[in-house]
């Protein structure tokens, strides 16, 4: 079968912001700070260019650009560096915890 079930080994292995284009909600410094930790897949020696945007434009490492809108979430595994996306709807009304 080609599901499987994905978890993380801590409730809080991930690093996470909520986007939001008003900076009383999502500073400038905030954004620097999560893009810092996001890295490459194929390489995490690098550091990438910014992976979210102040306009919301959330880069996948090697992969695609996904507009994210307020309220969606990205988050970083600090171990491997690397982003993971969950949309507004999905926090609000699935399994996850956040503060």
């Amino acid at each position: 079968m080609a599901l499987r079930t994905l978890g993380t080994n801590a409730a809080t292995s991930l690093s996470a912001i909520m986007f939001s284009h008003d900076p009383a909600v999502l500073s400038m410094a905030d954004l620097a700070a999560f893009n810092a930790l996001c890295k490459s897949d194929k390489n995490t020696n690098n550091l990438l260019e910014p992976v979210l945007s102040r306009e919301g434009m959330f880069r996948i490492p090697g992969k695609e650009v996904v507009r994210v809108s307020p309220g969606d979430y990205v988050a970083v595994d600090p171990a491997t560096g690397w982003p993971i996306y969950i949309s507004a709807n999905a926090i609000a009304n699935g399994p996850y915890t956040h503060t």
